[in-house]
């Protein structure tokens, strides 16, 4: 009698059946809600309800401003921008840096210790700017909440790693929801409330996300919607700066919802240095007829803090795909970031503005152990502060133009 031999397929395919099942079961808890996205044909006209001013494409100069100050008489302009007509002017721009935003919010602290830090006419933040922007915004009187949260806070109070299978088939690595609340906190009704009353004088906050569907970079005028009468205005604003610290594929989107065509959608909003590291204005806007229409006094100074090193650090990289992939993208961030800074240094060349730009020095050696490790954070911010305090922590150009300047 031959003998049978055995084999083993309808075992392999019995796995296989229940592996698929298993795979459709949690897609199918995954818990992502369907999104109504923006169509195509309606991206160019999709608005925030009831704020035609409220964001605007980081690529060109807004319809809206454009017609203001090619329309507006001189009393006119002067009317709606009281506190900022006929004065020097002062612009600030924050980079995103993730924890290292310690170095900026030190650096603005230490500024105010000093005596010389203005009043900004202009504040734009990305990221972990876009956090620090509505307190440089409204001066020193928050200095001190803007002490706490760049020392106090550790990366369990910015975000909860989810499991394995969370982040397979969900849309991220880690639920922000610690952060949110935190904005929540911080981002109260008296804090825009404030924002709403320095807008009227004429002066400006804007803050940079990306909007994924678009593929193109947003500036929201924070002020614009602080004062406005939008029913969730303060939802709206914390939504934002969510969405502009959001680390896409790391942190999970944020979905704005806008209406176009008589019919409301989802925006698909993350964060602002998926677009730029920093920014003063849009290369399209014409910034010399702006400073003459508000009859600007002197040089106009733009002050730039980019919370990073700018040097590249030579570190061996692991043979794997994560690590290979975190220094590559981190490469990108870091020669992405001096190149907005040339042409933030190119666009205050053509308008008249003087350059002035605050990093991180090469020989700072802590390492952070998390990513928001409060000791590291701690030295950040005290560095910043001393360079404010006690140095001259601002370089008249760009990296590599000054041979002679030590990094």
């Amino acid at each position: 009698m031959p003998s049978t031999v055995k084999t083993f397929p309808p075992a392999r395919s019995a796995v296989q059946r229940s592996i698929g099942i298993f795979l459709v079961i949690m897609a199918g808890c995954s818990g992502l809600a369907e999104r109504n996205p923006v169509p195509a044909t309606l991206t160019e006209i999709a608005q925030v309800a009831g704020i035609t001013n409220a964001r605007f494409w980081g690529d060109e100069w807004p319809k809206f401003s454009m017609s203001m100050y090619a329309n507006h008489t001189a009393e006119q302009l002067r009317e709606e921008n009281p506190g900022i007509y006929g004065r020097p002017h002062d612009y600030l721009a924050i980079s995103g840096g993730g924890a290292n935003g310690a170095f900026g919010a030190g650096l603005l602290v230490g500024w105010s210790a000093s005596g010389t830090r203005p009043e900004f006419t202009m504040v734009t933040g990305i990221s972990t700017g876009a956090l620090t922007a509505p307190f440089a915004f409204l001066g020193p009187a928050y200095d001190r909440q803007l002490e706490m949260l760049y020392t106090s806070i550790s990366t369990q109070d910015i975000a909860k790693k989810r499991g394995i299978i969370s982040t397979v088939l969900g849309e991220s690595a880690f639920d922000t929801s610690p952060l949110k609340a935190l904005i929540a906190e911080n981002v109260d009704a008296k804090l825009i409330d404030e924002i709403a009353r320095e807008h009227r004088t004429g002066r400006r906050l804007f803050i940079g996300t990306f909007n994924l569907d678009a593929g193109r970079s947003v500036i929201w005028n924070i002020g614009a919607i602080a004062n406005s009468h939008y029913p969730r205005k303060k939802r709206l604003i914390q939504e934002v700066l969510l969405a502009s610290a959001s680390i896409p594929a790391a942190f999970p989107p944020v979905m704005i919802p806008v209406v176009a065509g008589g019919a409301e959608y989802e925006e698909m909003h993350v964060d602002g240095g998926s677009g730029s590291q920093v920014f003063v204005y849009p290369a399209a806007v014409d910034w010399r007829q702006i400073n003459s229409k508000l009859n600007v006094q002197g040089q106009p100074q733009v002050f730039v803090i980019r919370n990073s090193m700018l040097r590249a650090e030579n570190n061996a990289v692991k043979r794997h795909i994560l690590p290979i992939a975190s220094r590559s993208i981190g490469s990108l961030i870091r020669t992405q970031g001096i190149g907005d800074l040339f042409q933030i240094y190119t666009l205050c060349m053509r308008d008249g503005n003087d350059f002035n730009l605050a990093y991180i020095p090469s020989n700072f050696g802590v390492a952070p152990t998390e990513r928001f490790d409060p000791i590291y954070m701690r030295h950040l911010f005290d560095l910043g502060y001393r360079m404010a305090l006690h140095d001259d922590p601002w370089k008249k150009v760009p990296p590599g133009l000054d041979l002679s300047a030590p990094d």
